[in-house]
């Protein structure tokens, strides 16, 4: 039993020290460039309308999933459920919304 103690605790010091602080420095920074990024493009006024919109978009999405995977540790292993809740939340979300837009421009 001390044996299977020590592999456990041997196996979590390993893993902490795998996840420094410098994964969280990188994801941080990451976040600040995807802001400033969007920021820029809003900035710039002779930029399409359009293209700006798209580019507001994929700063968004990444910006999610940056925040998901490394702030709230989604990207972990025995993280599955919390995922498949949060993709069926999206599904029905997504859902409403095409509903909506269909029920106030096709009706």
């Amino acid at each position: 039993m001390e044996d299977q103690d020590k592999h456990v605790d041997s196996v979590i010091k390993r893993r902490h020290r795998q996840e420094g602080p410098q994964k969280h420095v990188i994801a941080f920074i990451f976040s600040i460039v995807l802001t400033l990024i969007a920021f820029a493009a809003v900035a710039a006024g002779g930029v399409n309308i359009a293209f700006t919109v798209v580019i507001l978009l994929v700063m968004a999405v990444l910006q999610v999933l940056v925040q998901l995977g490394y702030w709230m540790h989604l990207k972990d292993k025995g993280h599955m459920i919390p995922i498949i809740f949060m993709a069926g939340g999206f599904f029905v979300a997504g859902t409403a919304i095409i509903t909506a837009l269909y029920w106030m421009w096709w009706s």
